[in-house]
């Protein structure tokens, strides 16, 4: 079952079939998509539904469907996720990450929801090396403003190539990371 968490203005909850029209609408903007090899498909985005609900069936963290209380709308995912795929000094990992629909960016809805599930992984999760950790293209600089706002802090020193994006001109990722003691300490808050 997915736990709920609730932020001033977001619900962050299960996903619902309903939730794949919007979630479709969302991965096929060119605008959101910027940072990824490409827009998917409906029956990608579908399939990507699929799996972040069955996620949570079988583990206590996945990603939740972002849903704003003053309108009841989906805005995209906010969550934490272990990736599949193998990189040295990379993973295993927890990773949190967001995607939101592009009218909703610029109202602070991304750090908002990410603080609860930072707290939601430090107090529920147990993680590899004691941190979390979030990535992305060099050259998304919004997703890095989030995690800068989150309190996440870039290690140079794990800058990498995504072994699931070989030849894109997108590959090299930069990695952010907090770990418990600077959770506790305050350093996000």
């Amino acid at each position: 079952m997915t736990p709920q968490l609730r932020t001033e203005r977001l619900l962050l909850r299960e996903w619902r079939d309903a939730d794949k029209v919007p979630y479709a609408v969302l991965n096929g903007d060119p605008v959101v998509m910027e940072h990824f090899p490409s827009t998917l498909t409906r029956q990608q985005s579908d399939e990507m539904v699929d799996l972040m609900a069955a996620t949570w069936e079988r583990s206590p963290f996945g990603l939740w469907a972002a849903e704003r209380t003053d309108t009841n709308q989906l805005i995209g995912f906010v969550g934490l996720a272990a990736p599949g795929w193998h990189s040295d000094g990379i993973t295993p990992c927890v990773e949190i990450g967001w995607r939101l629909g592009a009218r909703h960016w610029g109202n602070g809805f991304a750090p908002e929801a990410a603080m609860a599930v930072l707290a939601f992984g430090f107090e529920h999760v147990e993680l590899p090396n004691d941190e979390i950790v979030s990535f992305t293209t060099i050259k998304n600089l919004r997703s890095q403003r989030v995690m800068q706002k989150i309190g996440l802090r870039l290690d140079p020193a794990r800058e990498f190539d995504h072994p699931m994006t070989p030849g894109w001109h997108g590959q090299r990722h930069v990695l952010y990371r907090i770990d418990r003691h600077e959770w506790s300490a305050g350093v996000a808050r």
